[in-house]
């Protein structure tokens, strides 16, 4: 008798997700100096339950970072490990796990606001990319901000929105989330920014 093959987490396995909180992917001391820190909204489900930033099938995180030029082939959630070799690193804005995230609420936006700044403070990355422009609107107080290039900076970090990743913003297509991705590669690496 075959035995079935499960697909993935339960319904239960990502409500026991909720309570739990997706580590940082920062540098250590033997890595090169962080270019950009990218920051999602908080984890999804999927996220907190495997352990990897981004992890939800059909996230277009890891696509993008491939092909804006930020990583040398595509990556899976699972290899986010090596990110900081390549002077990248993963935070959230918010640390509780939610199916959606307009679950949150701007209380916690805004309090993963003032933790970032107090994160930038400690690492001083070159870059803060917040993915997700409504979370970065309330988690900075910056009600009419646009995806791109940020006129703010944290002490000598840059800041930088681009779109959510996810596959529900049908705003963006993948072609197009890349070319966002793209923008921000070009002025991490040193070209000039607008």
């Amino acid at each position: 008798m075959a035995t079935a093959r499960r697909r993935g987490p339960t319904r239960a396995d990502l409500e026991a997700a909720r309570d739990r909180l997706l580590p940082d992917v920062l540098p250590g001391p033997d890595d090169p100096p962080l270019r950009v820190l990218f920051s999602g909204i908080n984890p999804g489900l999927v996220s907190a339950y495997t352990g990897h930033h981004f992890a939800r099938p059909g996230n277009r995180f890891w696509p993008a970072l491939h092909a804006s030029g930020f990583t040398p082939r595509l990556l899976a959630p699972a290899e986010q490990g090596l990110l900081p070799a390549l002077g990248l690193g993963i935070t959230n804005v918010a640390p509780r796990a939610t199916a959606r995230a307009d679950e949150l609420t701007d209380d916690e936006l805004r309090a993963g606001g003032e933790r970032l700044r107090a994160l930038t403070t400690d690492l001083a990355p070159a870059w803060l990319a917040v993915v997700g422009v409504v979370a970065y609107r309330t988690a900075f107080g910056e009600p009419k901000a646009v995806v791109g290039k940020q006129d703010r900076t944290l002490g000598p970090t840059r800041l930088w929105v681009l779109p959510n990743p996810s596959g529900l913003n049908a705003h963006y297509t993948p072609v197009s989330l890349a070319a966002e991705f793209a923008a921000l590669h070009a002025c991490a690496s040193g070209h000039p920014c607008d």
